[in-house]
């Protein structure tokens, strides 16, 4: 109840951190004036009509899966709420600039949908996310429509859309050659942009969060953003993340917990955020342990330590990125 008291006269006090983080993003548009438009985006913009993201469909397809579970009369070593844990409640808001969500196609045609969170880098491009959510867009796999809309809320593009480069996606070999299940530790990527439509670089339009590895498990307060899919907003949802040692063999490894209510399909790669100077930090993104979560209630996310951040130095320095093995053919 203690903690819980914290994290409730935070929340007031770390809203103000949202003007600090508008301002940034309206200062770093003005640098973009005069830049060339950007066929592609233009391009991308026309294909994703209202119509089209509202049907977009989840990639993170069991995320939430049981949804209006309750917390259940069993051991706490299951994935999901522990018997009578509080689950704070998430609500619908408008979201923030720094905060989006994925759009593509699959094999099939189907529009694809997963969120993600811009990261500041030096090529003000990088957007980070859930490895499960981008692994078929890595290397040489075709670019379908792949773009991404910050602050996305009903059927709007308030910045534009952001293509991704070809070649622009970043996961670990790590995660190709385990799986998403066994690669959980791994659940993570960085996606490089190309400007929007009038030729304005992601951070420079939106601002961007702090990267930050090796701080630990638990955090207090965290404010988690996810986008379901086909909702018209965001979700928000103030809580803190706790560690927990996976109890499933096919998902080994050690994890940050958070417990929020609501957070369904379409919200994987959704960052966990603390306050920062200047904004916010990003510590986790829903994913790794069941590729973020069977319940709506709790998520994870693989822990941020040095594979993350090697990754993060290979997307800003332009390195080759990894891919599927003919082995593992994932």
């Amino acid at each position: 109840m203690v903690l819980r008291a914290r994290i409730l006269r935070y929340v007031a006090v770390c809203a103000a951190a949202l003007l600090p983080s508008v301002g940034l993003a309206t200062a770093a548009s003005a640098d973009g004036a005069g830049a060339e438009p950007n066929r592609a985006a233009v391009q991308l913009d026309a294909y994703w009509t209202p119509g089209r993201m509202a049907a977009a469909l989840p990639v993170d397809v069991m995320k939430g899966a049981e949804a209006g579970t309750k917390a259940p009369a069993v051991s706490p070593t299951v994935d999901g709420p522990r018997p009578g844990e509080y689950i704070p409640p998430s609500r619908s808001f408008d979201g923030i600039p720094q905060a989006g969500t994925f759009f593509w196609t699959d094999a099939t045609g189907t529009g694809r949908t997963c969120s993600g969170s811009v990261v500041r880098s030096p090529g003000h491009d990088l957007v980070l996310s859930a490895g499960h959510c981008l692994k078929g867009y890595a290397g040489t796999s075709p670019r379908r429509h792949l773009g991404f809309v910050p602050q996305y809320h009903d059927a709007l593009k308030p910045f534009g859309i952001f293509p991704v480069q070809t070649d622009g996606v970043y996961i670990s070999q790590e995660y190709y050659d385990l799986g998403e299940h066994a690669g959980a530790a791994y659940d993570f990527a960085f996606a490089v942009t190309e400007p929007n439509q009038d030729g304005t670089r992601l951070q420079d339009a939106v601002g961007g969060v702090q990267l930050l590895t090796d701080t630990g498990y638990y955090h207090a307060p965290v404010r988690m953003i996810g986008y379901p899919a086909g909702a018209e907003k965001p979700l928000e949802c103030w809580s803190w993340t706790t560690r927990w040692v996976s109890d499933d063999p096919a998902d080994p490894g050690t994890f940050p917990r958070i417990a929020c209510d609501a957070f369904v399909g379409g919200t994987s790669g959704g960052p966990m955020l603390v306050p920062w100077p200047g904004g916010w930090a990003v510590i986790g993104v829903i994913g790794g342990y069941h590729t973020g979560g069977n319940t709506p209630q709790v998520s994870y996310s693989a822990y941020f330590g040095t594979a993350t951040q090697a990754l993060y130095d290979a997307a800003v320095t332009g390195a080759p990125p990894a891919g599927p093995t003919a082995e593992t053919g994932s």
